[in-house]
C-alpha cells in the first residue's frame, strides 16, 4: 500500500485548546502566548493575551513546531532523549533551525491512538507554568501526550 489514512486536528480541536491555555493563564495572573501547529509544524492557530510579550509568539510557536517534530515534551534533552549539556542543546538548535528545536518546557505534542496530529507550545509565564498549561491544552481535548499511552 502506498498511502494511509491519518487524522488531522481541526480548528474545533485548536479552539478548545486556546480557550483551555487563556482560561487558566488569566487565573494565574499570566499573559502568554499559544502556538498550536499540525503534525507538520504548521499553524493551525497562534494567539498572544493582551499584555503579553511580542517574543513569545516566536517561541511558543517553536516549542510546538519542535514537540510534533519529536513527538515528546520539549526538554533539554535530544531527539533521541539523550540529556544535552548546554553547548549539545544550543548546537542542536542551530543544526535543526532556531524554529524548529528548542530545549525550553512547554511544548507538548498532540498524540491519538500514538498518532501525532499536531504540537502546542506555551510561553510568557514561568516555565513550569508554560508547560502545565500546553500539557493541560493537550488533555482538554481527549488526546494524549505521552507516544506510549502512559
Amino acid at each position: 500500500m502506498y498511502v494511509t489514512n491519518s487524522k488531522r486536528l481541526t480548528l474545533a480541536g485548536a479552539r478548545k485548546m486556546m480557550d483551555t491555555v487563556t482560561a487558566r493563564a488569566e487565573k494565574a495572573g499570566h499573559a502568554v502566548a499559544a502556538a498550536i501547529v499540525d503534525a507538520g509544524g504548521h499553524a493551525v492557530l497562534v494567539q498572544r493575551m493582551d499584555g503579553g510579550r511580542f517574543h513569545t509568539v516566536h517561541s511558543s510557536t517553536t516549542k510546538a513546531v519542535c514537540a510534533a517534530s519529536n513527538k515528546r515534551p520539549t526538554t533539554a534533552k535530544g531527539a533521541a532523549g539523550q540529556d544535552l549539556d548546554t553547548m549539545h542543546a544550543l548546537g542542536l538548535a542551530l543544526a535543526a533551525g532556531a524554529e524548529r528545536w528548542t530545549a525550553m518546557e512547554g511544548g507538548y505534542p498532540i498524540l491519538f491512538d500514538g498518532e501525532c496530529v499536531g504540537g502546542i507550545g506555551v510561553s510568557g509565564a514561568t516555565w513550569d507554568l508554560d508547560d502545565q498549561l500546553a500539557r493541560e491544552a493537550v488533555e482538554a481535548i481527549g488526546a494524549n501526550w505521552k507516544i506510549d499511552n502512559k
